[in-house]
């Protein structure tokens, strides 16, 4: 089968640093259901594993934690899907990857894609969607408002990007949260507000006095999407007493805990992978809530957040893909659909 893998840690710039391979066709078996891929996404996962990872001598790795496809055949203890079904999913880090014509998934990450969908426009959600739902409910527990919860005030940074650009969409479909998003360009400002942001700030300016300008003195809740090293100091400021704090980025050595000790401010990394890596008893929650998702987007709550279709499956597309994220200018999802 066709596939897009690499030996050896390279600059995407480089033509070796993704190479056009090709690979046995894998066989399903247990809870495994092999999907015959049509779409991928590329998120910053994706990079960073090439950056950091290198295969054993002589192998390759494939990249690719974003997927739609159909189901080609299924493994004896299947019980969600049979051959036929098109299905979307994020996969594993620790399996080899969606950048290949088929390959091998747990059922219990994955989820019938929304029937009103191309296999491009499903591609774009999966990870992003689990990660912003996870985040909202499962690390955040945004609640409905009471006298110990009032409405929540929600601060999302870095919000134009594939998870903010769900994360937004849930957040005002399935909460009752003030959305505070940040951007800093006209295109990526516009973008999360036709997503459904309330207020839009610009995260290269001083957060609290656009804040304070907004009649706000502080945040119930902050989601940091990225450069969390250098907001860090300003987000606990901004948060209030028993306040939440979410994060899924790197932050340059670390986080200092100790400045959130005086305002009781919890701290709540999210990791989508984490279920799939670590075979958890509730792993099957990541198949029902992507099922959940495809209702609503089925019922117009909830559009794809796909913004560009980059060329089909290969690797000169996948290079140049890798470098528009590393960029840091993207809006929405990257994706690409077919091979040739």
């Amino acid at each position: 089968m066709k596939a897009v893998g690499y030996q050896q840690s390279l600059p995407a710039t480089d033509d070796k640093a993704l190479q056009d391979i090709d690979l046995p066709q894998p066989v399903a078996s247990g809870r495994d259901i092999l999907v015959r891929v049509e779409a991928v996404s590329v998120n910053p996962v994706d990079t960073k594993v090439r950056l950091r990872v290198e295969p054993e001598a002589g192998q390759y790795k494939v990249l690719g934690w974003d997927a739609a496809g159909e189901v080609v055949a299924v493994g004896e203890d299947v019980s969600l899907f049979k051959p036929g079904d098109k299905v979307f999913y994020a996969g594993s880090l620790t399996r080899p990857g969606s950048n290949s014509e088929y390959q091998l998934v747990d059922e219990r990450i994955v989820a019938l894609m929304p029937e009103c969908l191309s296999y491009a426009e499903a591609a774009a959600l999966p990870l992003t969607a689990i990660t912003a739902w996870e985040l909202l409910f499962d690390r955040l527990e945004i609640q409905q408002p009471s006298l110990k919860h009032p409405r929540p005030v929600l601060l999302i940074t870095g919000a134009a990007g594939g998870v903010g650009s769900v994360l937004i969409q849930l957040a005002r479909q399935l909460t009752t949260a003030t959305i505070i998003a940040t951007a800093s360009r006209p295109e990526s400002k516009q973008w999360v507000t036709d997503l459904g942001a309330h207020y839009v700030l610009d995260h290269s300016q001083s957060l609290t006095a656009q804040l304070k300008e907004l009649d706000l003195d502080c945040v119930s809740h902050a989601a940091s999407l990225t450069h969390t090293d250098q907001h860090y100091a300003e987000l606990v400021q901004l948060l209030a007493p028993q306040g939440k704090l979410a994060l899924i980025d790197d932050p340059t050595g670390g986080i200092d805990i100790m400045p959130l000790k005086q305002k009781s401010i919890s701290l709540h990394w999210e990791f989508m992978f984490t279920r799939a890596m670590f075979a958890t008893p509730d792993m099957i929650a990541q198949h029902q809530l992507l099922t959940d998702l495809s209702r609503l987007v089925q019922q117009g709550q909830v559009k794809t957040t796909l913004n560009q279709v980059a060329g089909t499956i290969n690797a000169a597309n996948l290079r140049k893909a890798h470098q528009l994220l590393e960029s840091g200018k993207a809006i929405g999802k990257v994706v690409l659909a077919g091979w040739k």
